[in-house]
């Protein structure tokens, strides 16, 4: 259970049920995070559209190069719910789920393109704390992806870790979306191993 209570159906106003209904229709259940956002109406809608904008605009990276580095975010910072539902909507785009479970072999697995293999990299520089991005690894990117992708590749990875962070502050954990990959315990906020 999140720490601050997601706002029920009854509460959440004739456009927020509106939206929750959308909600369940296109994902079977309302996302725990849009239900707790809905305490902060204006904050709540800035979140909706910014998500609808990244959704419809990052398109210049192919979407398995985006969704894993998505994706690892989401391990690293530890967020249970981005990786269920993250998994879910890989799921669904038809993208290959099982290989995320060796997700932190990826340095070294077929299981990963060269170009995956450095979004990946990527994702771990810029989530770890401190960031530990350097200049050739952005240049290494911008060849493989052009400015673009890399802008892209660079947002995507800024908005995962914003977003679970957020989830993970408020205490919001995996929903049930696609109970096939779980975060792998153990993991600190830096994406080392703890005992």
């Amino acid at each position: 259970m999140p720490r601050i209570p997601a706002v029920p159906d009854a509460e959440a106003g004739v456009v927020g049920r509106l939206v929750y209904r959308l909600a369940r229709r296109r994902f079977g259940s309302v996302p725990e995070p849009f239900a707790v956002a809905r305490h902060h109406r204006k904050l709540f809608w800035a979140a909706l559209v910014s998500e609808l904008g990244w959704e419809r605009a990052a398109t210049v990276l192919p979407a398995t190069v985006r969704e894993i580095a998505v994706y690892r975010t989401a391990t690293v910072v530890g967020c249970s719910w981005c990786v269920d539902f993250g998994t879910m909507l890989q799921r669904l785009s038809g993208l290959d789920v099982d290989r995320l479970a060796h997700i932190d072999e990826y340095a070294t697995s077929p299981l990963f393109s060269p170009a995956e293999r450095l979004a990946i990299a990527y994702a771990d520089a810029m989530t770890a704390q401190p960031m530990t991005v350097t200049d050739d690894q952005v240049a290494v990117l911008e060849r493989e992806f052009g400015r673009a992708g890399l802008v892209e590749l660079t947002q995507m990875i800024a908005v995962e870790n914003m977003r679970a962070r957020g989830n993970h502050a408020l205490g919001i954990t995996d929903q049930g979306f696609d109970a096939a990959c779980a975060v792998p315990q153990g993991r600190s906020l830096d994406g080392s191993r703890t005992p």
